[in-house]
C-alpha cells in the first residue's frame, strides 16, 4: 500500500472509530425522562449514567500504557471495541438502573483505552500533520455525539428507549471489523523511542502533567454536563424532547467543526506551537454561550449552541494538541495523553453529578452554569502557563535539570584547579633560578 493511500486510510479508520466514543453519553439525555420514569431513577442518580462512563475514561486510561506494553496498541483499541459493543448491545435487555449503570462502566472502559492509546499511534503515524490528523479525530469525537443525540429519540419513539440505546452497538462493530482489517493489512509502526536506555519520568510527581490534566478536565466538565442536562434543561424550560435533543446534536455539530478548523488555524496562522491564544478564543466563546443560557435561553437558544460547541470542540482538540507537544519522543507523549485523560475525565465525570445535586436542591440549572462559567475564567489564567518555551524544562524530570548544573559545577572546579596548578607551576619557575627574569632596579 502506498504511503499516502496508506495514510488516508488510517484516517478513514480512525475517523470511523471516534464516531463511536460518544453515543453512549449523548444518547441517554434526550431519553432521560422516560428513563426515569421507566427505571424510577432520581436526578442525582440518573446522572452516574452519563458520570459513570467519565470516571471510567479517567481511571483506566491510568493502565492504558501497561496495556499497550502487554497486547500492543492494535489488540488494545480492539478491546477497547469489543467493550463498546458488548455494553451498547447489553442495553437492549436493560430493564432497571442496576443494569444501565453496569453497561455505563463497561462501555467507559473501552472508551478510556482507545482514547488513551490513538493519540500516541496517531504522534507516530501522522508526526508532520499532527494538528490536522488530531482535530479530524476529535471532530469525529464530536460528530459521533450528534448523531447519538439526533437519531436516539427517533429510533426510541419507532421502537423502545432499549433499542433507541442499543443500536449505538452496530456502529462499533462495523469500526471493530475494518480496525482489525486494517492492522492486519497495515501493521502498526514502532515509534522510536529516544529514552529506552533511562528510566522513565514519573508522571505523578510532573507538575505540568498535573496541570494539563486540570485543564483538560475543566474542558471535558463543560461538555459532560451539557450533555447531561442541556436538553432536561430546555424541556424544563417547556420545550419538547426532539426539540431539546435537536439542540444537543447543533450543540455537537459546532464542537465537530470547531474541533477541526481550530487547530489547523492555530498551526497555520499561530506563532509557531504557541496555543495559547487560540485556546484563549475558544474559552472565551464559551463564556459568551453560558451568558446566554443564563440570560436568553428561549430567545436565543442557537446562538448559545453555536459559541458552546464551537468553544468546546475547539478547545478540546486543542488541548489534546498541547500535550503532545510537550513531547518530542511518541512513547513519552502517550503516556503523557494517556495521564492528563486519566486525571481529566476524573475530574469531568464530577461535573454533571454536582450539576445533578444542585439541580434537585435549587429546582433550575442556572447555578450550574454560573459554576461552569467561573471554570472557564480560572481556565483562562491557567492557560498564560503553557507556553511553548516552557515545554521542555516542565517535562524533564528533576535528575534531568540537576544533571547539567553538576556538570557545570565540575567543569567549574576542574577549571579552578587547572588555573592554580598553573600558578603553582609559575611560582616555581619563577624562584627555580633558570628561568627567572631579574629586575632591572637595584
Amino acid at each position: 500500500m502506498k504511503a499516502r493511500t496508506s495514510n488516508l486510510v488510517w484516517l478513514a479508520v480512525i475517523v470511523a472509530i471516534g464516531l463511536n466514543l460518544r453515543p453512549l453519553l449523548t444518547s441517554i439525555s434526550p431519553l432521560m425522562g422516560v428513563i426515569l420514569s421507566a427505571t424510577g431513577l432520581s436526578f442525582r442518580g440518573a446522572s452516574m449514567l452519563s458520570g459513570l462512563p467519565v470516571v471510567a475514561m479517567g481511571v483506566c486510561a491510568f493502565g492504558a500504557s501497561a496495556l499497550s506494553r502487554a497486547i500492543g496498541d492494535a489488540r488494545g483499541v480492539a478491546l477497547g471495541l469489543v467493550a463498546i459493543v458488548a455494553a451498547c448491545a447489553g442495553r437492549l435487555f436493560a430493564g432497571d438502573a442496576a443494569a444501565l449503570v453496569a453497561s455505563a462502566a463497561v462501555a467507559g472502559t473501552g472508551v478510556a483505552v482507545i482514547q488513551a492509546l490513538l493519540p500516541g499511534v496517531m504522534k507516530t503515524r501522522f508526526a508532520a500533520r499532527l494538528p490536522f490528523a488530531m482535530g479530524l479525530y476529535s471532530a469525529s469525537i464530536m460528530a459521533g455525539g450528534g448523531l447519538g443525540a439526533s437519531i436516539t429519540p427517533g429510533v426510541a419513539a419507532r421502537a423502545s428507549w432499549q433499542t433507541g440505546l442499543a443500536i449505538w452497538a452496530l456502529p462499533a462493530l462495523v469500526a471493530l471489523t475494518v480496525w482489525l482489517m486494517l492492522t492486519r493489512a497495515d501493521a502498526l509502526p514502532r515509534a522510536p523511542s529516544a529514552r529506552r536506555a533511562t528510566p522513565a519520568p514519573s508522571l505523578f510527581l510532573n507538575r505540568r502533567a498535573w496541570s494539563l490534566g486540570i485543564f483538560f478536565g475543566l474542558v471535558n466538565g463543560g461538555y459532560t454536563s451539557l450533555v447531561a442536562w442541556l436538553p432536561a434543561y430546555y424541556q424544563q424550560l417547556g420545550r419538547s424532547v426532539s426539540d431539546s435533543g435537536a439542540l444537543l446534536a447543533m450543540l455537537t455539530v459546532f464542537q465537530a467543526a470547531s474541533a477541526l478548523l481550530l487547530p489547523m488555524a492555530a498551526s497555520h496562522f499561530g506563532r509557531g506551537k504557541d496555543r495559547r491564544p487560540w485556546l484563549a478564543l475558544g474559552l472565551v466563546a464559551q463564556l459568551g454561550g453560558f451568558a446566554l443560557l443564563l440570560g436568553a435561553p428561549l430567545a436565543a437558544p442557537v446562538a448559545a449552541v453555536a459559541l458552546l460547541g464551537a468553544g468546546l470542540g475547539g478547545v478540546f482538540a486543542l488541548t489534546l494538541v498541547l500535550t503532545l507537544d510537550h513531547a518530542d519522543d511518541p512513547a513519552l507523549a502517550a503516556r503523557l495523553v494517556a495521564f492528563v485523560q486519566g486525571v481529566g475525565f476524573v475530574i469531568a465525570a464530577v461535573a454533571p453529578v454536582v450539576a445533578g445535586i444542585v439541580r434537585d436542591l435549587s429546582g433550575g440549572f442556572s447555578m450550574s452554569w454560573m459554576m461552569l462559567a467561573a471554570s472557564l475564567v480560572a481556565m483562562i489564567a491557567l492557560n498564560l502557563a503553557f507556553a511553548p518555551k516552557t515545554y521542555a524544562r516542565a517535562m524533564s524530570s528533576p535528575d534531568d535539570i540537576q544533571r547539567p548544573a553538576a556538570r557545570r559545577a565540575l567543569s567549574g572546579l576542574r577549571g579552578t584547579r587547572r588555573i592554580r596548578r598553573a600558578d603553582r607551576s609559575f611560582a616555581t619557575r619563577d624562584t627555580g633560578g633558570g628561568n627567572d627574569r631579574r629586575s632591572p632596579l637595584p
